[in-house]
């Protein structure tokens, strides 16, 4: 055999008791030095400890050297309250974990939440949140649904309306619902255009009229349609259409006052 066989013989035994050499002690760290610690940080409202502790459980059995920390990052970030993830490896015997968790904005369909950013989840306490407006719209289209949404509320509001339910069908027609539990309905043309129209009538019919409509159908291009609420009060037609005071109707849009009449009264009296 050649020298240089010889030096490649002796590399390669080298090689080998590294190697095993290696595994013993990764072997070796998994037996003696197990994880013993798993510190979680972050404000949670919604995600529990013992949640996360049972996700992690299967795999932080062995020792901190043996526990994949690729595969505690991915197990914990699919808990669904889970917006962000940072997993680290402390040794001789601990696991940090920092958790940012998810804000939900509205509740999307009737068995998930969607988040300020337009993010779907599913957690199993969606029944807490019946608070929250009620969203839905095509897949893969929640980012514009939430963001149409968001203007949508923003009109509403100065009207002093709240928005219960909004929805956008597959073919782009809009629906809206308000806590009063008028429906109105947009279609999938112009819609913001027609919302305004109607919302700029509003004050108009007064509070009382507004609070007793059913569905306002603004699918028209000119006008809209209105269903009352079978508990609505009758409505003066004529009153809406001259909104001035019985005083001024009856005095061609002059105004009198006692003051005004004293006065005249006075000025007679002395002459």
């Amino acid at each position: 055999m050649s020298a240089s066989w010889k030096i490649l013989a002796a590399l390669g035994v080298i090689g080998v008791l590294f190697w095993r050499l290696g595994y013993g002690i990764k072997a070796y760290g998994s037996q003696m030095t197990p994880v013993k610690y798993v510190r979680t940080g972050g404000v949670f409202q919604y995600l529990t400890k013992d949640e996360i502790k049972n996700t992690l459980l299967p795999l932080v059995q062995g020792g901190v050297l043996a526990a994949d920390m690729q595969a505690v990052h991915d197990a914990v970030a699919k808990l669904p309250w889970v917006d962000n993830v940072e997993v680290n490896r402390v040794w001789p015997d601990a696991i940090d974990i920092r958790i940012g968790e998810k804000t939900a904005f509205a509740r999307w369909g009737e068995n998930s939440l969607i988040t300020g950013q337009g993010g779907i989840f599913s957690p199993r306490n969606v029944d807490q949140f019946l608070m929250l407006p009620k969203v839905s719209g095509p897949q893969r289209q929640e980012q514009k649904v939430l963001e149409i949404m968001k203007g949508v509320t923003t009109a509403l509001e100065d009207q002093a309306l709240i928005l219960t339910e909004f929805a956008i069908n597959d073919r782009g027609a809009w629906r809206i619902k308000l806590a009063t539990g008028m429906e109105i309905l947009l279609g999938r043309e112009d819609q913001l255009k027609k919302l305004q129209r109607f919302l700029r009538t509003l004050p108009i019919l007064g509070p009382e009229q507004a609070d007793a409509i059913a569905i306002a159908d603004l699918r028209y291009p000119n006008g809209y349609a209105v269903t009352w609420r079978p508990d609505a009060p009758e409505i003066d037609w004529s009153k809406l259409a001259d909104p001035k005071p019985a005083g001024d109707r009856a005095t061609g849009g002059k105004t009198t006052n006692k003051a005004t009449q004293n006065r005249k009264n006075g000025k007679k009296n002395r002459a």
